[in-house]
């Protein structure tokens, strides 16, 4: 079953979580909008550990050093379904999270589990050419 909801009332506003979803809604319409130019732009900015662990950028060559994709890939994601689901857990969960936080805390928690689930990938397979958002489309 999946939940879409929980029973944790929060004592403020979940300001940062409603940002954080909008922001990736919007650069998830952005990569639609890209049509075939959506997997060169997904290259460029998803977290490929290759480029990484080598501090190389392999084509297609990124606006960014391959290092500051581990935080710009945090915002990409696959289809519609990997967007659905990375929502729905945030609101479900992020506004509980923001609340016992306070926003700037959980603006700092958001990025640092970012951060540590993608170096967590770039170890696991580090020569991996392939960026880190998920299943690519092809």
């Amino acid at each position: 079953m999946i939940p879409l909801k929980d029973e944790n009332p929060t004592r403020t506003f979940p300001f940062i979580t409603i940002v954080l979803i909008f922001t990736n809604i919007a650069i998830f319409i952005y990569q639609l909008s890209l049509g075939r130019g959506m997997q060169t732009f997904v290259y460029q900015f998803g977290a490929t550990p290759y480029e990484i662990m080598h501090n190389v950028d392999l084509p297609p060559l990124g606006n960014i050093p391959p290092i500051l994709t581990l935080f710009t890939s945090m915002f990409l994601h696959s289809g519609l379904l990997h967007l659905i689901g990375n929502m729905l857990y945030l609101w479900i969960f992020g506004n509980n999270i923001e609340d016992y936080l306070g926003h700037f805390r959980f603006v700092f928690f958001y990025i640092i589990c970012g951060l540590i689930a993608s170096l967590s990938q770039v170890f696991a397979n580090i020569d991996a050419k392939i960026p880190l958002i998920g299943q690519v489309e092809q």
